[in-house]
């Protein structure tokens, strides 16, 4: 199958032309790949902190939430002097 390159003015164009029943279909498609995309960054996100717990001598799954803000508070602040 030939592969047909538009612009994203033309995709958007196009998808204005369609009849509310599918415009709603695209939009849930599109939904559904972003929350598929959010979950694999999140799942990737929490096993970095998993591992920069452990080089620290932590346990992530241990932690409370105020303890997890207060790593990734630090991480983020990493200039300064952490509060562990």
């Amino acid at each position: 199958m030939p592969i047909l390159e538009l612009s994203d003015e033309q995709v958007i164009e196009l998808v204005r032309q369609l009849p509310p029943d599918r415009k709603r279909a695209a939009l849930m498609a599109l939904a559904e790949d972003a929350h598929t995309e959010r979950a694999a960054r999140m799942e990737y996100a929490e096993s970095q902190l998993r591992r920069l717990c452990s080089e620290r001598g932590l346990n992530w799954d241990a932690m409370s939430e105020d303890e997890r803000e207060a790593f990734i508070d630090d991480l983020i602040h990493e200039d300064r002097q952490c509060s562990g």
